[in-house]
Order: structure tokens, then sequence, then C-alpha cells
């Protein structure tokens, strides 16, 4: 069965008697706010509607917010489908320094001069170096395992790990504005694709630093944030 078969319980498109009993399996979009986890929503969601089986078609870090698609009842078995789809981001970029964790989680630890950066550097770095298929490091804070073992956990004891490239797809890139030594930008990527590390590698690519101060998700296919549900108002939605 294909995810789009399933009913999407959206902003604009919720039920003024949404039933938890009358409704086992479905998809559900959420606005995830700032600080919190994937899981957190996740564990919000299924203590709300009562059910096991509740789980998230892609992860947000915790200073990231936007989209988050929940899946409940048989509608988890499309998680696959729904992670394969190309994913927008609006992301903020500061240049001029870096961080550990390749965004503001941790403090800024390598320094660097960005003033002769143009825009015009930008674009063109963007075209050559974030376009198409590239080779992508993901950051060692990540919720990749090694050894059966989180890399952020690692990271946070001090430890790194080599990784290797992956292969990952940019499909566009849109620049909103370059003011000062923040940059702001629409990527559209593949599954899989970090954006901090888009964020640190353009850094270093345009001889500087750089890390990810914002992130919002826009997009999952043909799924929007616009459509998303507040978490401040489902519960209030939501009828035993």
């Amino acid at each position: 069965m294909q995810w789009i078969d399933f009913p999407i319980f959206s902003s604009t498109n919720f039920p003024s008697e949404f039933k938890v009993n009358e409704t086992p399996a479905g998809i559900l979009l959420i606005n995830k706010p700032l600080g919190w986890t994937s899981f957190d929503v996740v564990k919000y969601v299924r203590s709300r509607i009562q059910r096991k089986k509740v789980g998230h078609a892609g992860t947000l870090d915790p200073m990231a917010d936007g989209l988050l698609v929940l899946c409940f009842g048989k509608a988890t078995k499309s998680i696959d489908q729904i992670q394969s789809q190309t994913k927008e981001y609006l992301a903020k970029i500061k240049l001029g320094g870096s961080t550990p964790s390749y965004d503001a989680e941790t403090q800024v630890d390598q320094q660097a001069q960005y003033e002769h950066i143009t825009l015009e550097d930008i674009k063109k770095k963007l075209l050559s170096d974030f376009s198409g298929e590239i080779q992508q490091i993901p950051p060692m804070y990540s919720a990749l395992k090694r050894n059966g073992k989180k890399l952020y956990e690692l990271a946070r004891k001090g430890k790194t790990v080599v990784l290797k490239p992956r292969p990952v797809h940019v499909y566009s890139t849109d620049i909103h504005s370059f003011t000062g030594n923040t940059l702001e930008l629409t990527i559209n990527c593949s599954k899989g694709t970090y954006i901090r590390s888009i964020a640190h590698d353009l850094g270093i690519a345009l001889g500087s630093r750089a890390y990810l101060c914002g992130l919002t998700r826009s997009k999952i296919g043909c799924l929007e944030a616009k459509q998303a549900i507040e978490i401040s108002v489902f519960e209030s939605l939501v009828k035993q």
C-alpha cells in the first residue's frame, strides 16, 4: 500500500470530530517546535492518540523546527516511502566561525575572516560544489551509529571517528539574503543530506568557516509545513 492511500491529517484537513478509536491509521503533519527532539513529538502524540505504533518520517534536530511527518497504526509501514521524498529546508548560515556540531548547539571553536566573501562567490561555490550529486561527510554530532554507539554520544566524550563520504543529491539552492555574515537560502535535497555539513563545507570552500544557525523544514515531497498542525493546538483537536 502506498503512503498516499492513508488519510493525511493537517491544519487544513483535520475533522472537527477526530475520534481516536475510529481512526486506526493515518499520517499526521506536525510543526515541530524549537527545542523538542523528534522523539519528544512522537511520545507526545502517542500519549494523546493512545497508539503504540507511532513513528516519524525523518529526524529534525532539536534546534530545527518545521514539518515533522508522523505515521500511526498501519501507516507506519509507509515511513520509508515518505523518507525517500525530496526535502526542502530554509537554512540560515553564519560565516566567520565553526562549531564541533556544525550548528549552534555547541560553542564556536574556530574563527576565520569572512569579509572577503561576496554574494557572487557564494553563488559560484553553491553551483560548483553543492549542486547535483555530491559526496558528503556526515557530522560527528549525528545519530548515525558506529559499533552500536551513536556518533553524538562519542563526540560528547571527545572521541572522533573517521567517517567516509556518502553520496547525496542537492537538487537546487536559492539564496534569499546575504547580510553581514549571515546567509539565508532554501535547499532542496535528497534523503540523508545534512544541511549542517553543507554549511560547514561551504565555509571552508569560501576560504572561511561557517555553521548552521537556523533551520526550518518546509517540505517533504508534496507535504508542506504550512499544512502542519501546531503542537500547542493538537491536543484540543483530539477526541477520545
